[in-house]
């Protein structure tokens, strides 16, 4: 997230940008009141944008990293240690997790970042934290995808005899979600660039650094490919959920409820619906807003400068979110891990007496 020289001199921010933006704008015959309203909405768009960027990102994420660390943390020291027979769900749940806690540890330099308004790590962990930040992102969207047909194929196969069910098969996918997501975010390490200002570097984010014609082209096809496709594929797989549980009036045997494959891609739908769509969005308009005439308003982008950043720690709540999947899926995850958890306190206090 770009923290501007504005910034440090927030106490004269006000005035000088709103001047700026006071000339630029002329309403014919407008009045006095006009351009005080005007001037206010400006001040306030602005204010804003600084207390958004120094407590909102900040607070925010901070309660990301110590929710999203101690469920992740417990999920991995679930499938590590009392997960003995594992399945193609287990293996994505586990990549998730994997993913999640990359970015989790890359919080506490943002946090610290925001909080004084400055980034003392040099440029190559800026870009590198950057580029986990947004590895995450994409790599949990597939992840959730594949999630989603997964339980859809449970339904059909309850012995898991389809071909797309085998341990062998969900590694491969696993190891190519990892590659692909590498390779089509390859572009994203030479299009930020830190920024240098009186008050030390500025680790600017993706949408508000580089050049903005060819960061849009490239967010547009990180969009397309990287969310509307799947979030198309989930959708598709819903509705295949909901038409066979309607069909069938009476449920089959299977290892779990189908009711609960619904609600776990329901659960997935819900995610990108109201995580990862406003973000998306906003990104695309907080860098087509550095282009042609909204270039001109500063108070114009700081207005959609504030939106965008409100989406942004939403995007990744996911992070603190995917572990509920792990105690939905059903597959005795919770009763291994409680019965673990259980021994290893026995354990303890037998110890100590």
């Amino acid at each position: 997230m770009q923290i501007r020289l504005h910034y440090v001199q927030k106490h004269s921010l006000g005035l000088e940008v709103v001047s700026g933006c006071w000339q630029r704008v002329s309403v014919k015959g407008s009045g006095p009141s006009n351009r005080m309203a005007w001037n206010e909405t400006c001040q306030n768009w602005l204010a804003a944008e600084i207390s958004l960027e120094k407590y909102y990102l900040s607070i925010f994420y901070g309660i990301e990293f110590v929710v999203g660390v101690l469920a992740n943390t417990t999920v991995v020291f679930g499938y590590l240690f009392c997960m003995k027979n594992w399945n193609s769900s287990n293996i994505y749940l586990f990549n998730l997790s994997i993913s999640d806690l990359a970015f989790l540890c890359t919080l506490p330099m943002l946090i610290r970042s925001y909080s004084q308004g400055k980034w003392t790590y040099g440029d190559v962990l800026c870009i590198s934290n950057r580029y986990v930040l947004h590895a995450n992102l994409y790599t949990s969207i597939l992840f959730l995808t594949f999630i989603s047909v997964d339980r859809y194929l449970l339904m059909k196969h309850p012995f898991r005899e389809h071909f797309l069910q085998k341990k062998e098969f969900a590694v491969l996918i696993s190891l190519g979600i990892w590659v692909l997501v590498t390779l089509e975010l390859l572009p994203i390490l030479s299009l930020i660039h830190p920024n240098i200002a009186v008050n030390g570097t500025n680790c600017i984010d993706y949408a508000s650094s580089g050049d903005p014609k060819y960061n849009l082209i490239y967010s547009m096809c990180l969009t397309f490919l990287g969310f509307l496709i799947p979030l198309l594929v989930m959708c598709f797989f819903y509705f295949k959920i909901a038409l066979f549980l309607k069909q069938r009036s009476i449920q089959l045997a299977t290892a779990l409820p189908l009711e609960k494959p619904l609600t776990l891609v329901i659960m997935a739908v819900v995610i990108f619906s109201v995580l990862f769509t406003p973000y998306h969005i906003m990104r695309n308009v907080r860098i087509a807003s550095r282009l042609g005439k909204w270039k001109q308003s500063r108070c114009a982008q700081a207005t959609i400068n504030c939106l965008y950043i409100v989406t942004r720690p939403l995007a990744f709540l996911n992070s603190t979110v995917n572990p509920v999947f792990y105690f939905l899926m059903g597959d005795h995850f919770r009763e291994m891990l409680m019965s673990k958890l259980r021994h290893q306190f026995k354990s303890l206090t037998s110890f100590r007496r």
